[in-house]
């Protein structure tokens, strides 16, 4: 969801940056920083973008550059004629001297001449609007560059998980057999030992069960098919490739608790990391 987007529009002279950044959120979060001009067509604005942008902590400026020559409030020069001659009759009938007239007079009320209060042209709103959406443009397709590099992420990561996954089988069928002759081998230490052959086949499948990982395996393999069809629906899914992830994190943690095997749980290791990239730029997406 980082974006980035601007534009320079220019009326009659005037010239207006248009700005919006965008960083991840849950939720569309929008701060607008607008010069006072155009402050009334706040909610117009904030419309515009909420129609183009799902979610996302965005920042818009709108700012006018102002030309220091042109702003420099205007001196009423009359009246301060007339200061200056009405002080300086004062000061000498009482003999004092004012050595600095200039910061004299430029103090005494109403010499610096206020402006009068700009009034928004629709024509010029229309220049600046345009502006925004030129701005909002660039930031989409920023969004759409970054989402293209994170599909492409999440179809390695997921390939990679799928693969993982696949070279645990030669390491499970093996284990089955390592468990049975550990306490077969484990019972021969013992010779006193009497057992029923019967009964420790049962034990030995009622233990095997409870390892089994198939049901884990399935339900990962739908988790990771999901996560593709959902990369590829309509925009906005970003939440719920969130949501699938974790579910996937469930299936493997699972299934590194049930392992009971140094090599299973090396490649376990293996599918987290994986996940965990997955989990850290799924932030990322719509």
């Amino acid at each position: 969801m980082t974006g980035y987007g601007k534009s320079l529009v220019v009326y009659k002279g005037k010239k207006v940056n248009v700005e919006i950044k965008s960083l991840n959120s849950k939720q569309l979060d929008l701060t607008t920083r607008i010069a006072p001009l155009y402050r009334e067509k706040e909610m117009e604005v904030r419309q515009l973008i909420a129609e183009k942008v799902i979610r996302g902590k965005v920042e818009l400026s709108i700012w006018i550059e102002k030309d220091a020559v042109t702003e420099a409030p205007p001196v009423n020069t009359a009246l301060m004629q007339s200061y200056y001659k009405q002080l300086k009759a004062f000061a000498d009938q009482q003999g004092l001297t004012v050595t600095d007239w200039m910061l004299t007079l430029i103090r005494m009320p109403e010499v610096l001449v206020k402006p009068e209060v700009e009034v928004l042209d629709e024509a010029e709103w229309q220049v600046v609007r345009q502006g925004v959406v030129e701005a909002l443009q660039h930031l989409l397709d920023f969004r759409t560059q970054e989402g293209a590099a994170l599909e492409r992420k999440f179809s390695e990561k997921i390939d990679n998980i799928e693969k993982l996954l696949a070279s645990i089988e030669p390491y499970e069928k093996s284990r089955v057999e390592k468990i049975r002759s550990r306490i077969v081998d484990s019972l021969k230490q013992i010779p006193e030992a009497e057992y029923d052959k019967n009964r420790l086949e049962q034990e030995l499948i009622y233990y095997i069960e409870k390892l089994d990982i198939n049901e884990e395996k399935q339900r990962l393999t739908n988790h990771l098919k999901y996560f593709r069809e959902t990369m590829n629906d309509l925009p906005g899914q970003g939440k719920k490739l969130g949501f699938i992830a974790q579910e996937m994190g469930r299936e493997i943690n699972t299934t590194g608790s049930k392992s009971n095997q140094a090599e299973m749980q090396n490649i376990v290791v293996k599918m987290k990391d994986e996940l965990e990239q997955i989990k850290e730029q799924v932030l990322n997406a719509l």
